[in-house]
C-alpha cells in the first residue's frame, strides 16, 4: 500500500452513503479535489464494521483525512460499541462542584473520545466546542461546557490536552462563538448585533486562550452584522485579518458544512466552496449533498485550485491504530476513564 504521504491532499471533505464504500465513491475519494471523508452514524454499526471500512479507504486513498463528530451527548455518530459520552455541559456542572475533579474528568474524557475514535483508523474528531451556552438557543445547548467563558477555557484546555495524549488534534469550533444567537444555523443564518469589541471580550475569550493548543478551527455560519457584511465563513475580515493576522493562528481553518442553510446566502454550493475558500478556509464540507459535492470538486478542479499541504497536519499523530478496539479496552486508562464517564450519566 502508498505510504499516507504520497498523494496531495484537496481542500474537499465529503462523506458516503452507507457502511460499505461502494466502487462510485471509491472513485471520487481519488479525485485530487478531495482531501477528507466525514462519517456520520448512517456510516457506522459496530467498532469491527468501521475498522473494515476505513481500511477500504484507505487502500484506495491511504493519506484521506478520516474525520467524524464524536462530542458526546446528543452528538456522537459512533455509538455501539464505543463508551457512551455524556454531555460536556456535563462536565461544566461538575466543575462548579469540584473544580479539580472536572478539569482530570475533562482530560480524561478526551483522551477517551480520542484513543477510541483513533483506534479504528479515524483521525479526527471535530471537537470540542468552545461556545459558551448562554441560553439563547438549543443548537449548542448542553455542548458546551458552560455559560462561563472562563470555565470553557479551563475545562477545554484539559480536554484537549486528553485528545493528544491520544495522537488527535483539536478542532476549535464554532469561531468566533455560536452561543449567543437564537437562530440554528443548520436551519436558517444567525445575526448577532454586538460589535467586535463586544465578542472580543466575550465570545472569543475561550479562542484566544486555546488557539495556541490547536490544530485547527471551524468558523460559525453567523453574521455579525454590525462587523462584516459576510458571515464568519465566508469572510476574509473574520478568518484572515482576526484569526490567520491578529491572533496568529497558523493551522486548519475548516468551513463548516457547507449544505447547512446559513451558508446558503452565499450562492449554490460552489458558490459557497469558492467564497469560503477565497476567504481564508483551508477545506470545505459538504455533507450529505454527493452531487453537489461532486459539482463542488469539478468546479475547482476546472479552476485548478492548489492542494493545500496545511490538511496532512491533521492526520493522527501516532503509530498505526491495532484495528481492534479490544486492544485499547485490555488498558487500565481506558477503563478508568469509563468509569468517569458513566459517573456522568
Amino acid at each position: 500500500m502508498p505510504s499516507r504521504s504520497d498523494y496531495p491532499l484537496g481542500p474537499v471533505v465529503l462523506d458516503i452513503a452507507g457502511t460499505e464504500l461502494q466502487p462510485e465513491e471509491a472513485e471520487v475519494l481519488q479525485h485530487p479535489q478531495v482531501g477528507g471523508l466525514i462519517l456520520f452514524s448512517r456510516n457506522f454499526e459496530s467498532p469491527e464494521q468501521l475498522c473494515y471500512l476505513v481500511g477500504c479507504v484507505r487502500s484506495v486513498r491511504p493519506n484521506l483525512l478520516l474525520a467524524v463528530d464524536q462530542e458526546g451527548g446528543r452528538v456522537q455518530r459512533f455509538k455501539s460499541g464505543f463508551t457512551r459520552l455524556p454531555a460536556l455541559r456535563d462536565v461544566g456542572d461538575l466543575f462548579e462542584q469540584d473544580s479539580q475533579r472536572a478539569i482530570q474528568t475533562a482530560r480524561e474524557l478526551g483522551w477517551l473520545m480520542a484513543s477510541e475514535v483513533r483506534e479504528c483508523g479515524v483521525d479526527i474528531s471535530f471537537a470540542p466546542v468552545v461556545d459558551a451556552d448562554d441560553a439563547f438557543g438549543s443548537v449548542i445547548g448542553d455542548r458546551a461546557f458552560s455559560p462561563d467563558f472562563a470555565i470553557v477555557a479551563e475545562l477545554a484546555k484539559a480536554y484537549i490536552g486528553g485528545m493528544g495524549e491520544a495522537g488527535m488534534a483539536a478542532t476549535l469550533k464554532h469561531f468566533p462563538g455560536h452561543g449567543a444567537v437564537e437562530e440554528d444555523s443548520h436551519e436558517e443564518l444567525p445575526v448577532d448585533e454586538r460589535s467586535f469589541e463586544e465578542v472580543w471580550e466575550e465570545d472569543m475569550r475561550p479562542f484566544r486562550a486555546l488557539l495556541p493548543l490547536a490544530g485547527a478551527v471551524m468558523p460559525a455560519h453567523i453574521l455579525f452584522a454590525s462587523v462584516d457584511p459576510n458571515p464568519v465563513g465566508f469572510s476574509s475580515f473574520w478568518l484572515q485579518k482576526i484569526l490567520r493576522h491578529k491572533l496568529g493562528f497558523g493551522g486548519i481553518i475548516f468551513s463548516d458544512d457547507l449544505s447547512m442553510e446559513g451558508a446558503s446566502v452565499m450562492g449554490d454550493h460552489c458558490d459557497r466552496a469558492e467564497a469560503a475558500l477565497a476567504a481564508g478556509c483551508d477545506a470545505v464540507l459538504v455533507c450529505n449533498k454527493p452531487a453537489k459535492a461532486i459539482e463542488v470538486i469539478e468546479r475547482l478542479n476546472a479552476v485548478a485550485h492548489p492542494a493545500n499541504n496545511r490538511l496532512s497536519l491533521m492526520c493522527a499523530q501516532k503509530a498505526t491504530p491495532s484495528g481492534s478496539p479490544a486492544t485499547l479496552q485490555k488498558a487500565e486508562r481506558w477503563r478508568r476513564a469509563v468509569a468517569l464517564a458513566e459517573t456522568l450519566l
